[in-house]
């Protein structure tokens, strides 16, 4: 009997060598493919500088989506079809301008730009007193009294000595998309919120804001001020607190209008009711052409299947890439697709999102069973000689959240984040400031995750 247990070990063992041999072999040809033979780099030229920044509601937006259902299509996957999102539509306008007043015909320019969201200035522009604050405890302490007919300047800088830089992002976005709208309860006339980078430079960063239920009435503009702008700002109102700021802004909201995901994928060939998802959002801020928000997500996300169908493989499981619109000022997108799989009774398994950058990728951030990711965490080894395995339990990605049910394992790819806040939301994130490797290493390791949840599954 002892001689049997050990052959039938010694056979299991041999099973899982072969196994483990062959997932090797595939990732490794599938890292050889996306970085000597990749089309993300190309897709990502056409997507930044031919169409550029694609705000919801923009006619790029529109543009987007035509052409990512093409290059798909181009693809021969088994299905490629648009799924109707309704979006917000809010403009910016022609005119940005701001200026930091010490006395009569004394002023000196600061770079600014509206939130997304933000209603306009009157067109003379606003004047008034500033009053700067660094939490909304500070806001309330200082109340009506000394708030009322000023603008309110919030200068929280993201804490440096934070290793995650999402974590430090989490620490000081809540000014910018409260901000106004607490404000505004003290009878402030606008908001100047310091950009969410951590480096000093000229570039405001834009991002969303909410009024939340606050009236029209009471609403008012708000604005992101440059790092530069706000260091100074805060050393000009330390010396004189009774400076002026003028701010203009020209932007506009809009009734809501139609766009689209974007959806293909490769039918599953032993098991097409489990859905592995991989996906980017396809809508960017309109400063920049969103290269590395969310244009590398997107192609990163495409490859995925390219990959799959050069090499032609067959998956056991349906892959479906989703490009989804209007993450930034909404998450209609990432919604409407939740919503559409809820109501047709679809079984995802697996969710995986990159919208982090097109940087070096280090691993990957799960929300998943203490089982899920003990499993999860045994493929480790496969990741080590891309240095890409750095697995963690944590959240995941915006789009893909309205999927989480405590069943289905939602991932985000984490590359390295030390660069990411100097370009999110600003006019540099542009095509220039990708590397053309590091984004391929990025989607060979999505590529490598997606197939080993299709060869396992959970």
């Amino acid at each position: 009997m002892k001689k049997v247990i050990l052959l039938f070990i010694f056979s299991l063992s041999v099973q899982l060598n072969a196994q483990s041999s062959a997932h090797e072999e595939q990732i490794k040809t599938l890292y050889h493919k996306a970085l000597t033979s990749g089309k993300a780099y190309d897709w990502l030229d056409h997507l930044s500088n031919k169409i550029g920044g694609r705000l919801s509601g923009s006619l790029n937006a529109e543009r987007a989506v035509t052409w990512g259902k093409t290059e798909l299509e181009t693809l021969g996957l088994d299905r490629v079809y648009l799924q109707k999102v309704m979006v917000p539509k809010w403009v910016r306008g022609t005119f940005e301008y701001a200026s930091i007043i010490t006395g009569p015909g004394m002023s000196m320019n600061v770079p600014v730009c509206a939130l997304g969201g933000s209603i306009a200035t009157p067109s003379s522009g606003l004047r008034a007193g500033v009053v700067e604050v660094k939490s909304f405890e500070e806001l309330e302490a200082l109340g009506e009294e000394k708030i009322k007919g000023n603008f309110v300047f919030f200068n929280r800088p993201m804490p440096a000595e934070l290793i995650n830089t999402f974590e430090a992002y989490s620490k000081t976005v809540n000014q910018r998309t409260q901000g106004a709208a607490r404000a505004a309860r003290f009878g402030a006339v606008g908001v100047i919120v310091r950009s969410m980078n951590l480096r000093l430079d000229d570039f405001p960063h834009t991002g969303s804001m909410r009024y939340g239920d606050l009236p029209n009435t009471m609403r008012i503009p708000a604005a992101a001020i440059s790092t530069n702008g706000a260091q100074l700002l805060s050393s000009m109102l330390a010396l004189n607190d009774d400076l002026k700021f003028y701010l203009k802004l020209d932007c506009k909201n809009f009734p809501d209008v139609p766009s689209h995901n974007v959806i293909g994928e490769i039918k599953g060939s032993e098991f097409p009711d489990e859905i592995i998802v991989v996906g980017g959002h396809l809508d960017s801020w309109d400063l920049g052409d969103g290269s590395h928000d969310d244009g590398a997500g997107i192609v990163q996300s495409m490859e995925v299947l390219r990959l799959f169908k050069e090499m032609n493989y067959k998956p056991k499981r349906t892959i479906r890439v989703v490009l989804y619109m209007n993450e930034e000022n909404g998450l209609r997108g990432g919604t409407a697709y939740a919503q559409y799989a809820k109501r047709n009774k679809e079984k995802h398994i697996f969710a995986l999102e990159s919208d982090a950058g097109g940087f070096s990728p280090r691993g990957f951030v799960f929300e998943a069973t203490n089982s899920q990711f003990k499993q999860i965490d045994s493929w480790k080894p496969y990741f080590r000689p891309y240095m890409a395995d750095r697995f963690e339990l944590g959240g995941s990605g915006a789009d893909i959240g309205p999927l989480r049910d405590n069943k289905v394992v939602l991932s985000g790819l984490r590359p390295d984040s030390q660069r990411y806040f100097n370009f999110h939301h600003a006019a540099n994130d542009t095509f220039d400031a990708i590397n053309k490797r590091e984004l391929e290493l990025g989607a060979a390791a999505m590529s490598s995750l997606v197939y080993l949840v299709d060869q396992y599954g959970f």
